[in-house]
């Protein structure tokens, strides 16, 4: 192998092979013999598109040129579609309003409510409608969120609210029967992952809700995906005992399935979320969490879980229609896929890669379970990606610099499936630890509330601790250690550089400077979401102002550079633009680069190429390697 700085190897995963010929692919959808997905393509301005892939193999795109599929309940949105009888209802981006139409035929609209926004379609067939959370917007005040019904006819009537009272809704689904109706509701300050209740309503021959009644949850219980077998049955899985499990609900009484320290489910973020799905037999297909990986199982009535084998340690999104069963899966090896079970002869079908990886299978580095020490006596985990290419090494005497990531949320948690954007840096020679730092999900709920009150102190420990670690083992260049993160995953990025000394560069992606500004501005969704991450505002006003960078600029002496969408609702430009004014003002290098046209979270492929070439060419002058390819230099001040 040819010795090399590490940081200058060349890598044939360009930020153009990341975003030429890759997609998100989204929710799936069966009806019938078809499945359907949608796919977000970077290539087309961030697009997204339904998918229709038929039994002889073949795909078609159904979604009208100038329309885009998604929901903006929320912001985060989610179910924004779906399809029964071969007919496809969708919620168009650009009006947010629900369109039908017939394949790849033109779209009919259902509704024409301006200060609407629609998500979480289910379709009613009895009753001709589709049954939908709608967010209704006035000109001032917080948004109503309620449950409606809206006509599938085209006639021009209003939605009709079938259930109101709550702050928020999610999941509506009807029994096969079409007899009852289930639903979720919460509360501020919980979020869907603190606390739900699950609803449960007969409906009358014109689909009005009768003898609705609360049948589990409350503020201490996350209930999540409830969903009818095919008797009738209702079922949900619930974090009662401290893990997301799976239950059979038996009037007000849940009944496990099979009890077992594994996440059945996942952070409600966005709509429609699916981690089982029932067959015609009622065997109940299910994607489970242990250590941060996933498996798919089966639950047969009255055994215990089987585990069914598959290469992946990514699962999600599971449908099952008749005795199919279709996934989204990745691995560390593969890229997030469309995945088809077939239950005759156990063998997987890949339906659609999200994109094809420029590695070479000995070049792609691996993630390595970590679990390591950190502050409160505590444990934290994390996932270890070392440099990796076949070609190339460090120089003698060499460490690696390394790069922390701590993900968004912070309720959330890193995937192990293949990530390009992980290979960006790990083949160039970096060393990367994406942490799941206390207050991730898939470690129980313990782990996940870790970061009650503790927001800015826990999570920015554990990045912290998860650096330390691999200094310690001699893994990595002490000198050498930077970190990012996007959003929530900013703001634990900007905290670790201001409160610590140990990170020598920092990428903020779109991320929080202000604790009190975004408790004050933000969305409806996250409103008081930081009453139990911090603290109750204004009452705690000392303590958001004691763990906002913004507010401590003179203890920051690190290079930062700074994303921002211009067009985000989320953490507005203004909490980056105050922190870049502090740092200039302060003589500190920093770099700023802004893209007009984007949300919270980049996804027009121009955009994503340039932030992406902007940090690796921040962190070459910061760090003093040379680039091995030609990169349109950014501006930075004070270097």
């Amino acid at each position: 192998m040819t010795p090399r700085a590490y940081g200058s190897w060349p890598s044939p995963v360009t930020a153009d092979a990341i975003v030429q010929g890759s997609v998100g692919l989204g929710d799936i959808v069966l009806d019938g013999a078809d499945t359907y997905w949608t796919e977000a393509r970077p290539s087309d301005a961030g697009r997204v598109v339904i998918v229709r892939h038929v039994a002889n193999g073949e795909r078609e795109e159904c979604t009208p040129l100038e329309h885009s599929v998604g929901s903006r309940v929320h912001e985060y949105g989610g179910g924004a579609y779906t399809v029964a009888e071969g007919m496809i209802y969708y919620v168009n981006l650009h009006d947010q309003q629900i369109y039908r139409q017939r394949f790849a035929g033109p779209a009919v609209a259902l509704t024409a409510q301006p200060n609407a926004r629609f998500a979480d379609l289910c379709w009613d067939g009895q009753r001709r409608r589709l049954l939908a959370v709608c967010e209704i917007h006035a000109d001032q005040g917080e948004p109503e969120n309620v449950l409606v019904a809206v006509s599938g006819k085209a006639d021009g009537s209003e939605p009709v609210v079938l259930a109101s009272g709550a702050d928020f809704y999610s999941s509506p689904t009807l029994s096969p029967d079409g007899q009852h109706l289930a639903w979720l509701s919460w509360n501020p300050p919980n979020r869907p992952w603190d606390g739900t209740e699950l609803w449960r309503a007969e409906l009358d021959v014109a689909g009005w809700p009768q003898k609705a009644q609360a049948v589990a949850g409350g503020p201490q219980e996350s209930i999540f995906q409830p969903q009818w077998g095919p008797d009738q049955r209702l079922y949900c899985v619930s974090d009662r005992n401290g893990w997301w499990n799976l239950y059979e609900c038996q009037g007000q009484h849940l009944e496990p399935l099979w009890p077992m320290a594994a996440e059945f489910g996942l952070p409600q973020w966005v709509f429609a979320m699916s981690t089982y799905a029932i067959n015609d037999d009622g065997v109940v297909y299910c994607a489970y969490c242990q250590e941060g990986r996933w498996s798919l199982g089966q639950l047969r009535p009255g055994q215990p879980l089987e585990p069914l084998a598959t290469p992946y340690t990514q699962i999600d999104g599971l449908r099952s229609y008749g005795d199919r069963l279709v996934f989204r899966a990745g691995a560390p090896d593969q890229m997030s896929a469309i995945v088809e079970r077939n239950p005759l002869d156990e063998v997987l079908q890949t339906l659609r890669h999200a994109g094809e990886s420029p590695l070479a299978v000995e070049a792609i580095s691996r993630p390595v379970p970590m679990r390591f020490p950190t502050s409160q006596g505590a444990q934290a985990h994390a996932f270890f990606y070392p440099p990796t290419h076949p070609e190339y090494q460090g120089l003698p005497g060499e460490l690696p610099p390394l790069m922390v990531i701590s993900h968004g949320g912070p309720t959330a948690a890193t995937r192990t499936s293949l990530n390009l954007q992980v290979q960006f840096w790990t083949s160039r020679g970096f060393a990367v630890v994406d942490v799941n730092y206390r207050g991730s999900t898939g470690y129980g709920r313990a782990y996940q509330q870790a970061l009650t009150g503790a927001w800015g102190e826990v999570d920015v420990a554990d990045c912290v601790a998860a650096a330390e670690y691999l200094i310690a083992q001699g893994r990595v260049d002490p000198e050498r250690c930077a970190i990012r993160g996007r959003s929530a995953g900013g703001y634990s990025t900007l905290a670790a550089l201001t409160f610590h000394r140990l990170f020598r560069a920092g990428a903020s992606y779109y991320g929080i400077s202000d604790l009190e500004t975004l408790a004050r501005d933000t969305h409806k969704f996250e409103a008081r979401y930081l009453d139990q991450l911090v603290g109750p505002y204004p009452a705690a006003r000392d303590l958001y102002r004691q763990r906002s960078p913004i507010h401590h600029i003179d203890r920051l002496d690190t290079p930062i550079i700074f994303f921002q969408g211009l067009e985000d609702k989320v953490v507005p430009p203004n909490q980056a633009e105050t922190m870049v004014a502090a740092l200039r003002a302060k003589g500190l290098p920093v770099a700023y680069v802004t893209f007009a046209e984007e949300r919270h979270g980049f996804k027009q492929a121009a955009n994503i190429k340039r932030a992406l070439e902007a940090e690796l060419y921040f962190y070459a002058r910061v760090f003093n390697f040379s680039l091995a390819e030609a990169i349109e230099p950014v501006p930075i001040d004070n270097l």
